[in-house]
């Protein structure tokens, strides 16, 4: 009998230990790699997919932003790669990291819109909530290196967007890009020759803040792709 029990345990022990992998898996989705929501997203897990949003949402929009020169333009490029990446995610091949993949689609996403731009209403300049006259000085200062960037021509700037503001390497910017290595060093030493040495050195100092993503931005994205996921066709919020 004792041989039985021990026997029974050993031979449960297995799906139980499955079962605390999936609960663990599942509610750690933040940790999870790429490849492993990838293949939850293709199973129309929906969870999967909005952690790889999270994941990449500031890294897409500056892609789109620097070929747009428009927040609310670079979010629709943003939502519009979203839906073609979840649609064509089994083309996807993962000897290729799936955010070079992304950005690739963003970046055509955005050409497309720059190609057949649609009309959109005049930016409107938000008063920044700050605390005291050195918040002042930060808004302006990064509005200043925004406008030095935006002015740049778009095989520049987006080179430095993606090189500088998003810190990726010279073989990401590549990937993204479709180009190779050295025109990305060449477009990024032509971009930092054109900027103004003053406009240069913020740069370098707070490169992180530079076309930021907003929260309540990032959460729309979110929020209107799944929407729209859900709307198109039904889609587990579980994995199956």
């Amino acid at each position: 009998m004792l041989e039985q029990t021990r026997l029974s345990h050993s031979s449960d022990a297995p799906g139980a230990l499955q079962a605390k992998r999936a609960v663990e898996t599942v509610s750690n989705f933040g940790d999870l790699p790429d490849l492993l929501l990838v293949e939850r997203t293709r199973g129309r897990d929906t969870r999967a997919f909005e952690t790889l949003m999270r994941r990449y949402n500031r890294r897409l929009y500056r892609i789109a932003r620097s070929i747009l020169n428009h927040d609310d333009t670079a979010e629709e490029a943003v939502r519009a790669a979203y839906f073609r990446a979840f649609a064509n995610l089994d083309r996807y091949e993962p000897a290729g990291k799936f955010g070079a993949w992304l950005a690739r689609l963003a970046f055509n996403e955005a050409l497309t819109l720059r190609r057949h731009p649609a009309p959109v209403p005049p930016l409107t300049v938000v008063q920044e909530q700050g605390d005291g006259a050195q918040d002042g000085v930060d808004v302006l200062s990064r509005q200043h290196i925004e406008d030095a960037i935006d002015a740049l021509p778009e095989v520049f700037r987006t080179v430095l967007v993606l090189r500088v503001v998003e810190d990726l390497s010279g073989v990401e910017v590549a990937v993204c890009l479709g180009l190779n290595e050295t025109t990305v060093r060449t477009r990024l030493y032509r971009a930092q020759q054109r900027l103004k040495v003053e406009v240069a050195r913020r740069l370098r100092a707070e490169p992180s803040n530079i076309f930021d993503l907003a929260t309540d931005r990032g959460e729309r994205i979110v929020s209107q792709v799944l929407g729209k996921l859900h709307t198109a066709a039904p889609v587990a919020s579980e994995a199956r």
